[in-house]
C-alpha cells in the first residue's frame, strides 16, 4: 500500500466519533488522499420495538446523515473531496466489505474502543474480509506522527509494511523503527539454558535483520529493536512495550513467516487488534 487514494471511516455515533473525524483530516492531508467516505450502518434491529411506533414518523437516514456531516464539516480540515453513506444492514463487517471494493478503499479507518464502551466495528472477521489495509485508532492516540513502529519478523512478508513506512517519511520527518519480539521455543528449553537460548536467537536476527535491510533499500528505518519476550507471549510482550515507549503508529503486515515470532493473521496482528491498545494499528496488506 504505498499510494493512499481512497479512505473509508466507519463511524457509530459514538464518542470516538470525532476523534476520528479529526485523525482521518490529518492523515488524509497528509499522504495526499482524494476521497474520503465516512460510513455509518443504522442497525434498526437493535432499537426496541417500544420505539417502533415513533421511529416510523422520523426519517432516521436523514437525521443521522444530518448529524455526521455537521460534525464532519467542523472537524474535517483536509482537501480531500469527503461523502457520508448511511447504510442499513444487518452485518456492518459485510457493509463495508461491499463499500471498500464499490468504492476502491485503498485503508480502512476504525475506532479501537475499550471492551467497556462495545467493540465498535472492529473484529477478526473484518480484518480477513477486507482487502484493503486497516487502521485500527484509539481515542487516545495523539493526532501526530512522530515516531512510527513497523513489527517485522524479516520476511518478505513484512517488506510492504517498510515500504508504506517510508512512503510516510518521504511526505514528513518522522522516525522509523523496526521491531521484533522474539521468544526460545520451548522445545529448546529442558536442554538449553534460556538465556543462552535467547542471547543465539538475537545473534541469529541480527543477521537475518542486516541482510533483510540490505535488499529493502531506500526503506531502511533508523533502528531496529529486537526484544526477547522472556516470560510472556509475543503479543503481551508488545503491549508492555507498546505502553513503555508509546509510539505514534504501529505498523503490521496482515501475514508473516517466522516460527520464534509470528506476525501471521491469527496470532500477533489479531491479538492486538481485539486488544485496547493506546497507539493507532495499521495492518498492512
Amino acid at each position: 500500500m504505498e499510494r493512499v487514494k481512497n479512505i473509508l471511516v466507519a463511524l457509530d455515533l459514538s464518542s470516538i466519533d470525532n476523534h476520528l473525524i479529526e485523525y482521518s483530516s490529518f492523515l488524509a492531508e497528509k499522504v495526499a488522499a482524494e476521497n474520503v467516505y465516512f460510513v455509518h450502518n443504522i442497525k434498526k434491529y437493535e432499537i426496541s420495538e417500544l420505539f417502533e411506533e415513533e421511529l416510523q414518523k422520523v426519517n432516521l437516514d436523514q437525521l443521522i446523515g444530518d448529524e455526521l456531516n455537521e460534525k464532519i464539516e467542523k472537524r474535517f480540515t483536509a482537501t480531500a473531496n469527503w461523502e457520508v453513506l448511511i447504510s442499513e444492514d444487518s452485518n456492518t463487517e459485510s457493509l463495508i466489505h461491499y463499500i471498500a471494493n464499490k468504492y476502491q478503499i485503498d485503508l480502512t479507518i476504525v475506532g479501537n474502543k475499550p471492551a467497556t464502551e462495545g467493540t465498535g466495528v472492529v473484529t477478526a472477521k473484518l480484518l480477513r474480509l477486507l482487502k484493503c489495509s486497516i487502521l485500527s485508532v484509539p481515542k487516545t492516540a495523539r493526532v501526530q506522527l512522530d515516531k512510527v513502529w513497523v513489527g517485522t519478523d524479516f520476511s518478505g512478508h513484512s517488506r510492504k509494511s517498510f515500504v508504506f513506512a517510508q512512503a510516510l517519511k518521504s511526505k514528513w520527518d518522522l522516525e522509523v523503527n523496526a521491531v521484533h519480539i522474539f521468544h526460545v521455543p520451548m522445545q529448546f528449553s529442558p536442554y538449553i539454558p534460556r538465556e543462552d537460548a535467547a542471547q543465539k536467537i538475537e545473534k541469529h536476527l541480527l543477521q537475518k535483520s542486516a541482510k533483510f535491510f540490505r535488499k529493502l533499500g531506500g526503506a531502511v528505518p533508523e533502528n531496529n529493536q529486537l526484544i526477547y519476550a522472556k516470560d510472556r507471549s509475543v503479543s503481551q510482550r508488545f503491549l508492555v512495550e507498546i505502553e513503555k515507549q508509546k509510539p505514534d503508529l504501529i505498523i503490521l503486515s496482515d501475514k508473516g513467516g517466522s516460527n520464534i515470532s509470528s506476525l501471521l493473521i491469527g496470532s500477533l496482528t489479531e491479538e492486538l487488534f481485539e486488544e485496547s491498545l493506546s497507539s493507532p494499528l495499521l495492518v498492512v496488506k
